[in-house]
């Protein structure tokens, strides 16, 4: 199944996609994509529902509604740094022996297609395409990686938007540096595993203002989703609905020589097979009060 939320923000409702241009609305028996949802059985219980609704016809057209993240927001976003080969070599960082785990403020997320909003202070702001993880049970102390499989609920497309200066340049953790408004778009919908091929072999790309900046394949993971799930349920409780970021292919902003940032007004497009693309439009600081 494809699950997606659309609608205004703060209101959205949860469907299931069919294709490109229908669904089936399901929020007659589902509250929201949630850690209830997810974490009592949920998915199960809604395939049935679905397959019912098709056969009989009852599906809807998309009709240009706002599309929200495919979850509501999690108890947390726990992101894996330097997990391509190839990115951490245009960062001039060593491939890591444990993968690197940082967080994201959970009110980072927002749909696909919503606007990012550069920080105050911002001088650094910069674009990562990534395949996100979606916990699908409360989950501890994994026997093995192959148990892993057993708590994914599903995979979504993410941009893992950062702003270098706060994160690199500035001392301390790097969750300052990706915890801003805006800097965790997600969607357009969670894929659940079943619908993938092979998660290790998804195509993904990010063009800025048109032009291509990323390109590379989930098969250059230092870890792979199920490595990482594993090892992550080892240290610390993952809940249900949870999102887990799991790194960036090289092209990111701060690679190039000289490096090239998000400006107000430019255009981030990504995407991933099977998991649809984004668009956001990058905007402009807020100012302080009275300016």
């Amino acid at each position: 199944m494809y699950l997606m939320r659309i609608g205004d923000a703060g209101s959205e409702k949860p469907v299931v996609r069919i294709d490109d241009e229908s669904y089936v609305d399901v929020s007659d028996v589902v509250a929201d994509f949630d850690e209830r949802f997810f974490g009592g059985g949920g998915l199960e219980r809604l395939e049935p529902i679905v397959a019912d609704r098709v056969e009989r016809g009852e599906t809807a057209r998309f009709a240009g509604e706002r599309i929200g993240a495919p979850m509501s927001r999690p108890h947390q976003i726990l992101c894996i740094g330097l997990n391509y080969r190839d990115h951490a070599a245009e960062t001039g960082q060593a491939v890591p022996d444990e993968p690197i785990l940082f967080t994201k403020s959970p009110n980072t997320l927002v749909g696909p297609n919503d606007d990012v909003q550069i920080p105050r202070g911002s001088t650094k702001p910069d674009w990562e395409v990534e395949l996100g993880i979606v916990i699908g049970r409360r989950t501890s102390y994994l026997d093995s990686v192959e148990e892993a499989r057993g708590a994914i609920a599903g995979f979504t497309l993410v941009n893992d938007v950062s702003e270098r200066a706060f994160q690199l340049d500035r001392g301390g953790q790097w969750s300052k540096g990706k915890s801003c408004a805006t800097f965790n778009p997600a969607g357009p919908w969670l894929a659940t595993p079943d619908e993938l091929d092979d998660v290790m072999s998804l195509g993904m790309w990010l063009d800025v203002n048109g032009v291509r900046r990323q390109t590379g394949s989930t098969s250059t993971m230092v870890f792979d989703p199920y490595v990482i799930v594993h090892y992550l349920s080892q240290f610390l409780v993952l809940e249900p609905g949870d999102l887990i970021n799991t790194g960036t292919p090289p092209g990111v902003g701060m690679g190039f020589e000289p490096p090239i940032w998000l400006q107000p007004e430019d255009v981030m497009e990504l995407g991933i097979d099977g998991l649809g693309s984004q668009r956001q439009r990058v905007l402009a600081p807020v100012p302080p009060a009275g300016r």
